[in-house]
């Protein structure tokens, strides 16, 4: 039995040549990629973080209605400078009211300080006097009734209601002596006491309600730009809520998040060198200052089982070793991996 030879077509030998060549491709791509892979550097390993600055919110402790507000968003301001007025109509009526009960008090104190009435220390000295005229008429009384007895022209009841009369006298001279001396002394220590310590009480109420007068004028604690302004003018504040932020931009910082295995690289007190993109690229200087582990100690719980271990994730901050006025809070700051 005898086999058939069939030559290929032309057709069939294109595609053979096609197939081939489309192998070698391939074969060439793969090599040219384990040799890339093997050979070729690696693109640094970067840690991405951001600026910050301290921000610091502007409130104050008088609840009421916004009526001015002196800056705008973006402002540069100094310290002592003045931010916002508020104006409360029930701050005013309490001082109106604890000024009103200082002066009550302050009246007070002094009619206690001034003593009794001049007419009614006059009127005491009158009695005194009535009552010395009294004892010396009845003493003289007592005297003659005393030598009458003694010669037997009276009897000894007579003399005896003259002595009586006669201590009577004594007895009304020395309570009106008495009463002249608390008109001339006045009112007792107590009773000063007393005065003085309302009239404390009512310097204190008008000293608390202008302490929250203060806050009618809120001011910049300290120099910065204006980042965030909260109500609007005419609006209601409640006591302590925030009424604007204002940014302290002479203390940034620049905030990384790192996972643990990094850490020598970036170790406390050491010094690393930042590009900031938004800067043209510009690199510098920073000393990091401040490490914390952002897990929770108490929660953790190890998750690998295959001879490995979890990478915790560290807050580190590092503080510009340059003045950099361009920088604002929010910009990325990159770190290249050594």
């Amino acid at each position: 039995m005898s086999t058939n030879n069939v030559a290929p077509t032309p057709e069939q030998k294109e595609n053979k040549v096609l197939l081939a060549a489309i192998g070698v491709v391939v074969v060439m791509t793969v090599i040219l990629a384990i040799v890339g892979f093997l050979f070729l550097d690696k693109p640094d390993e970067i840690i991405e973080g951001q600026a910050d600055a301290t921000s610091v919110r502007i409130s104050g402790k008088l609840p009421g209605r916004v009526t001015k507000i002196y800056v705008s968003e973006g402002d540069m301001v100094k310290a002592g400078d003045t931010l916002v007025h508020i104006h409360s109509s029930l701050a005013e009526a309490k001082m109106a009211q604890a000024m009103g009960m200082e002066t009550v008090a302050r009246s007070q104190d002094r009619k206690v300080d001034a003593g009794t009435r001049s007419q009614i220390i006059s009127a005491a000295a009158d009695i005194v006097r009535q009552a010395e005229a009294a004892v010396s008429i009845a003493r003289k009384t007592y005297e003659r009734m005393e030598n009458l007895f003694r010669e037997g022209v009276v009897s000894e009841q007579k003399r005896d209601e003259a002595k009586a009369a006669y201590d009577g006298a004594v007895a009304a001279l020395g309570a009106a002596r008495s009463q002249h001396s608390l008109a001339v002394a006045g009112a007792q220590k107590e009773d000063k006491q007393s005065a003085l310590a309302m009239v404390d009480v009512a310097k204190g109420g008008v000293a608390e309600v202008e302490s929250l007068l203060e806050d009618q004028y809120l001011v910049a604690p300290c120099d910065g730009q204006i980042d965030q302004i909260y109500p609007h003018e005419s609006e209601l504040i409640m006591m302590g809520a925030p009424v604007m932020s204002l940014l302290k931009l002479q203390d940034k910082w620049l905030t990384f998040n790192v996972r643990e295995d990094l850490l020598s690289q970036m170790p406390l007190g050491g010094e690393i060198e930042v590009m900031l993109p938004a800067l043209d690229r510009k690199t510098v200087k920073a000393k990091i200052y401040y490490s914390r582990d952002l897990g929770s100690y108490a929660e953790w719980k190890a998750t690998k089982a295959t001879g490995q271990w979890d990478s915790k994730t560290f807050e580190i901050k590092a503080r510009p070793l340059e003045d950099i006025p361009q920088l604002r809070p929010g910009m990325t700051a990159v770190y290249f991996k050594k």
